[in-house]
């Protein structure tokens, strides 16, 4: 008999009002600081998946999720590249959905400029929390049937920063799992962390498509284009996003945390979080310059970031391509900066 390696895992459960009995695949729940469940289970009764996995952010787990991408046929490896893969998604999710994206609070122009009666405001669409109620209460009740959950502790900067910010995204993507490792900081020591009075940003992200389905999945890409929503709440510190898996919907550190939660948040206590590369030039005396630069998306933020300079004694140094947190030091009066991403061009991580 052939000794093929199988692979297992020993299973606990936790215990949800109303839903019963659901299978904890990898990690213990009761390593989880207590606010962090108490959200756990809500999400959990709200989406009821067939189990959960509490992410590591190990290379064992990486491992073992490529493999399973790849077995799955979402991931083709690259074999001219070390540790690189193509994955074709569906046609239609393949961009940020600036129409289908909101932001929600109480008062519509803490949130929105002021415009003209019949004028539609292209700086930012805005919802009232009951509209908005509605709209999930369509789309998020056994939005992750038959899927499992994972749930991705993050950091954004460096983990125990003064100047960082943690998360925890729930999603039923081990696509967005995989790709959240390489935008963010994913650790179990970021529980740690939470054991204090230290606020986490709530992510919740499902490709909208509970098995088993009717709909027809192109190239192994579940999503839902027809109900895709993006809401931020910033007054509570939140995010949902349903039906998308493309990076910039599904991957929320990125635009959803680092730029529009933290826009408010860096309101708050006094600092900047800005659509900016961040990078500096050393000129032949070895006098270096940091500068920070803002241009909309397109324009050429990561391609100025990625500059090789072509004229003799000058380096440049890319610290980061597109968000840039930063705050006044109070002895120096000088801006300090820092990138709150761990990767890099997150649209395609």
């Amino acid at each position: 008999m052939e000794d093929i390696p199988v692979q297992f895992a020993e299973v606990h459960y936790v215990s949800i009002q109303k839903v019963g009995n659901v299978p904890v695949t990898k990690g213990d729940f009761q390593s989880v600081p207590p606010k962090v469940q108490a959200w756990l289970a809500q999400m959990i009764q709200l989406c009821t998946p067939r189990a959960v996995y509490i992410c590591d952010g190990s290379e064992e787990e990486a491992e073992m999720v490529t493999n399973k991408l790849v077995e799955r046929g979402t991931l083709t490896q690259l074999t001219k590249y070390e540790n690189c893969y193509i994955c074709w998604t569906d046609p239609r999710d393949v961009a940020r959905v600036e129409s289908k994206t909101f932001i929600v609070t109480d008062e519509k122009y803490a949130s929105v400029p002021h415009s003209r009666e019949g004028v539609k405001c292209v700086l930012g669409q805005w919802m009232s929390p009951d509209d908005m109620k509605k709209e999930l209460d369509d789309r998020l009740p056994g939005c992750m049937g038959g899927r499992m959950l994972y749930v991705i502790p993050f950091s954004m900067g460096p983990i125990g920063s003064p100047l960082s910010k943690i998360g925890v995204q729930i999603t039923d993507s081990n696509y967005v799992l995989l790709s959240m490792r390489v935008m963010t900081r994913v650790s179990s020591e970021i529980w740690k962390h939470l054991r204090h009075d230290e606020e986490f940003v709530k992510c919740l992200h499902s490709v909208g498509l509970p098995r088993p389905h009717v709909q027809k999945v192109v190239n192994n890409w579940p999503c839902n284009p027809e109900k895709t929503l993006i809401v931020h709440f910033p007054d509570i510190r939140k995010v949902i996003s349903f039906g998308s898996g493309y990076g910039g919907n599904s991957l929320l550190g990125k635009k959803c945390f680092a730029l529009r939660i933290a826009g408010r948040i860096a309101k708050d206590e006094g600092w900047l979080a800005e659509h900016m590369l961040i990078m500096s030039i050393t000129n032949p005396k070895g006098e270096e310059k940091f500068i920070a630069a803002s241009f909309p998306s397109a324009c050429g933020k990561t391609n100025l970031a990625m500059l090789t300079p072509t004229i003799p004694g000058y380096t440049v140094r890319c610290v980061g391509d597109d968000i840039a947190w930063m705050r006044f030091d109070k002895e120096t009066g000088e801006l300090r900066a820092i990138n709150p991403e761990a990767g890099f061009f997150g649209v395609a991580p």
